[in-house]
């Protein structure tokens, strides 16, 4: 699958986003080392903290269809805007954990909601020095980078 595509994938994700509070339409899109791929938006909630992020409504169903180990890239499209959407804090450590899990330096692709601009990250750059599953193995193992 090229680039745009998976960006495709998730712009048609964030369209199907619940964001009635902030109308910040969030999507996602998930390719397995196999070429599988599963698709999340996000989904606010009236009581905030409840809200699901778009990373983590596809990383969930990546776990289901083929396995958190098996991620190969990310692609993730937020706003309506040229501005870039970057997965947040919370986002960035669980994608740690699929990153760890695999052995990859997960790539991700953060695009404008609008199509016009497209950045391409490392989980790595986004969170140097994480805390994931490779640091607590017995050796203290290190964090993807």
């Amino acid at each position: 699958m090229t680039d745009d595509q998976l960006l495709d994938l998730a712009r048609t994700a964030a369209a199907k986003a619940y964001a009635p509070y902030s109308n910040f339409h969030v999507g996602c899109a998930i390719e397995s080392v196999d070429g599988e791929v599963v698709t999340g938006a996000n989904m606010e909630n009236a009581c905030y903290r409840l809200g699901v992020c778009a990373e983590q409504s596809a990383l969930s169903a990546a776990q289901h269809k083929f396995g958190l180990d098996k991620v190969a890239s990310i692609a993730v499209v937020g706003g309506a805007d040229a501005t870039v959407c970057t997965p947040c804090g919370g986002c960035r450590q669980a994608i740690l954990e699929a990153a760890q899990l695999s052995g990859r330096n997960v790539e991700i692709l953060c695009g404008s909601g609008d199509g016009s601009a497209v950045e391409r990250h490392t989980i790595g750059e986004l969170i140097p020095f994480g805390f994931g599953p490779g640091n607590l193995e017995p050796t203290g193992g290190t964090s993807a980078s």
